[in-house]
């Protein structure tokens, strides 16, 4: 354990952190904060939710933000929980206007959940069967850093629904010894997440690798990234052969090609999908947290991330990184210029949309 009095543990078997998770909630004696994207009703959702319900019956302060639109559940799936006192709220509905393809995109993509304000996950799963066999990054922290996660979660608690609010606050970074809270909300001046990736992108020295299910960076982050490989930083970028949306894989094929020749070495990872979302520069210096590497992240979503350096932590991020790459396979530029036709005019077609993927 460092200096600063936090223990860090990785995880990327979403069976082995929901089972850490539930033995966390099992022995929470004051409260349970749980900000997420997705809580499905199926066999996980059920078996979080009546876990939830046992703990607000002893007594512990149980409150739930839930993005509405992610969700995959509704007020009824809950409603023992909120007969019991839970403090139930859902992100920001999605209301049909002639606003709706921007207001509509602004969702809670944010997974947090802080028992007693001692433990914090975060990282990039949900609580869903749906996502049983994927590869995640979840961290789980213990430390005096969970009061501060605590703070973060009340006040996106308590802007929910709100349209407007001050922006400059809600994307204050964060600092805590040597690592640092980013906080995303939707706005096209206020990217935090995405300025620390240009940042570390251009003081890298030897190493860049990111770890993502959607990978579609804009202008400034590929022009970054490949004059980072034509000065013979090892850039490598680990994406799913497959992802969940495969418009969205369609789009991303468009620029594999430029960014290859500029030394940008991509890999496809075969076994399952790929959802972990992890950002590490010359094995010192880190980004996780529920951000993708792509436009919509940066530009509409609520998203939370853990910067900085740790060296235990760094340590098991390298450890994954490397289980993940033995099951991948290098991206052939000589096939990509030969795939098929009405591919490229899909890439083509879909390019004046790409805000929305």
């Amino acid at each position: 354990m460092q200096k600063d009095d936090i223990q860090i543990k990785m995880f990327s078997d979403p069976l082995l952190f929901y089972t850490a998770m539930l033995d966390d909630i099992k022995t929470a004696k004051k409260s349970i904060y749980i900000e997420i994207y997705r809580f499905s009703n199926d066999p996980f959702g059920v078996r979080f939710r009546d876990n939830l319900l046992k703990k607000c019956r002893e007594g512990v302060n149980v409150k739930l933000l839930i993005d509405s639109w992610g969700a995959s559940s509704s007020y009824s799936f809950f409603q023992d929980l909120i007969e019991e006192g839970v403090e139930l709220r859902f992100f920001e509905k999605i209301r049909f206007n002639f606003d709706v393809f921007t207001k509509g995109h602004r969702r809670n993509h944010r997974k947090l959940l802080i028992v007693d304000e001692e433990i914090v996950y975060i990282g990039s799963a949900n609580i869903t069967s749906y996502s049983l066999n994927w590869r995640e990054s979840v961290f789980r922290l213990k430390g005096d850093i969970a009061k501060k996660f605590t703070g973060v979660f009340w006040g996106n608690f308590k802007i929910y629904k709100k349209y407007f609010y001050d922006k400059v606050e809600y994307t204050k970074i964060i600092k805590h010894n040597k690592l640092e809270i980013l906080r995303d909300v939707p706005s096209l001046i206020h990217q935090p997440v995405q300025k620390k990736f240009l940042e570390l992108i251009n003081k890298a020295s030897k190493e860049i690798i990111i770890e993502t299910p959607y990978f579609l960076p804009g202008a400034h982050l590929r022009k970054a990234l490949m004059e980072a490989g034509d000065r013979g930083i090892s850039v490598r970028v680990i994406i799913p052969k497959k992802s969940d949306i495969q418009i969205l894989d369609v789009l991303t094929s468009k620029y594999l090609g430029e960014l290859s020749q500029h030394n940008v070495k991509i890999f496809f990872f075969l076994s399952q999908n790929l959802h972990s979302k992890i950002f590490l520069v010359d094995r010192k210096y880190f980004v996780v947290g529920s951000s993708n590497f792509d436009y919509r992240s940066f530009r509409y979503m609520h998203e939370i991330c853990l910067a900085g350096q740790h060296k235990s932590m760094v340590k098991q991020i390298v450890s994954h990184i490397n289980e993940t790459l033995k099951e991948s396979e290098n991206f052939d530029f000589d096939s990509w210029t030969k795939r098929p036709a009405v591919q490229k005019f899909f890439e083509w077609l879909l390019v004046p949309f790409r805000h929305l993927f």
